[in-house]
């Protein structure tokens, strides 16, 4: 696969920068003959202060692979096993009545532990060790459907916690960013290394700064990590092989964690990416496969997507909350150069053919946790109300696919609507990986 020199790829994203009005950003490329990075923008816009190569950006999700790196190292020393009840290992789960309990490791990582997709905002004050026994729910039956969960990444941040005796933070410093020659930066308390600001980029252009990151103490694990695109091709290098990733993870480890975890289960990771791992996200392309992780922050985007077979990686931090936007056209202009990216089309209107209306049988409520969608419907238009927002409509599909109709300057949600196999009626909906109940 083709890799660009630093002044093709700085070009590149200098234009993609222009075009979607994104106040700072870097983009990295490894291969076989080296890193290139370039880098764009300002860290806070208006500033003068301009984007280096050590600049580091909020994660947001992209924290995750970082915390299930560390998970694994410890799955490969023999300190803890990927098939076994995760209240093996975290005593407040022994008398756990939420089904969180029975919930193991590889659940954890592959976001098939059926557990909510997010913590309740009235718990994020609490402690990881007294919220595991009361937060952690399960939406759905363990090991049926895939169901992105920021719940679940947090008692994996407890897991490591319990059985190193450091908090997460301290684990993820000593076991992975310090060894890959990382300097560690985190989104709240205190940090050596400065992050830069996100932003809002409104429709007319305005550029307004977001002061901080909303991350609490309690989800540090989801989503606290701030990097550089250089520091995400480290991140990969530890992934392909003992000479680029300092011996951190051994070959089998690092290839179980991008085998895909989705076989056969009743919901795959439809509006995310093509397949799950075991903290990677899996895309599809040409005929190769391609691991990685988006992650968004309050105004930031990040992208990351490495193809093992060539060891091509990509990966792209900006700080705007139009920033996928930019990755997607970062994405199309390195297709149009010869390297396939594979990526996803996560607000990507979905379904075949024609809009129809929905069927009446998709009226209702859904839930996941605290969360609850509401589908109406108005004569033959159908909306979406996810509580407490306002309702926006719906374009639905023969597929039972949908997509959200927005108002000027919003993103269209995609979605889908799923039947249970026993009894044929729509039970579920899915939208962002995230899978709602019906009630």
């Amino acid at each position: 696969m083709r890799q660009l020199d630093s002044a093709s790829l700085t070009a590149l994203l200098a234009d993609a920068v222009r075009e979607h009005g994104v106040p700072g950003a870097q983009l990295a490329m490894a291969g076989e003959s080296g890193t290139v990075t370039a880098v764009a923008g300002d860290e806070v816009a208006g500033t003068g202060r301009r984007v280096t190569g050590e600049s580091a950006f909020p994660l947001g999700s992209l924290t995750k692979p970082f915390t299930a790196t560390v998970a694994m190292v410890l799955v490969a020393d023999g300190d803890v096993e990927l098939d076994l009840p995760i209240a093996k290992y975290l005593p407040e789960l022994g008398a756990a009545t939420n089904g969180a309990d029975a919930v193991t490791l590889r659940q954890l990582l592959s976001h098939t532990g059926g557990l909510a997709a997010d913590v309740d905002e009235t718990e994020s004050a609490t402690t990881r060790r007294r919220w595991d026994a009361a937060g952690a729910a399960v939406a759905h039956p363990p090991g049926t459907a895939f169901s992105y969960s920021n719940v679940g990444y947090l008692l994996v941040g407890r897991l490591i916690e319990e059985i190193t005796g450091m908090t997460w933070r301290q684990a993820v410093e000593s076991i992975l960013l310090r060894p890959l020659g990382i300097a560690p930066s985190f989104v709240l308390g205190a940090t050596a290394r400065p992050f830069v600001a996100g932003h809002v980029v409104r429709p007319d252009g305005a550029v307004i700064p977001i002061a901080a990151q909303t991350v609490t103490a309690l989800s540090e694990p989801v989503a606290a990590v701030a990097a550089s695109a250089a520091d995400l091709v480290a991140l990969a290098g530890s992934h392909l092989g003992t000479t680029r990733g300092n011996g951190l993870l051994d070959q089998e480890t690092a290839e179980q964690m991008r085998h895909d975890q989705l076989t056969g289960l009743a919901a795959d990771s439809f509006g995310l990416a093509d397949g799950w791992g075991l903290g990677w996200s899996l895309y599809r392309r040409g005929g190769r496969e391609w691991f990685g992780h988006d992650g968004t922050g309050d105004g930031a985007w990040s992208h990351l997507r490495v193809e093992p077979v060539s060891g091509t990686v990509v990966a792209l931090v900006t700080n705007a909350g139009n920033g996928v936007a930019m990755w997607d056209t970062v994405v199309e202009r390195l297709r149009s150069g010869g390297l396939e990216v594979a990526s996803y089309p996560m607000s990507a209107p979905g379904g075949d053919g024609p809009s129809v209306p929905a069927p009446a049988e998709c009226v209702g409520r859904y839930v996941n946790g605290s969360f609850t969608y509401t589908v109406e419907a108005d004569g033959e238009q159908t909306y979406l109300v996810p509580d407490p927002e306002p309702r926006v409509g719906l374009a639905c599909f023969a597929d039972l696919r949908f997509h959200t109709v927005p108002g000027p300057g919003a993103a269209p949600l995609a979605g889908r609507f799923l039947r249970d196999p026993a009894t044929g009626r729509v039970a579920l909906l899915q939208s962002a990986g995230r899978l709602f109940r019906r009630v």
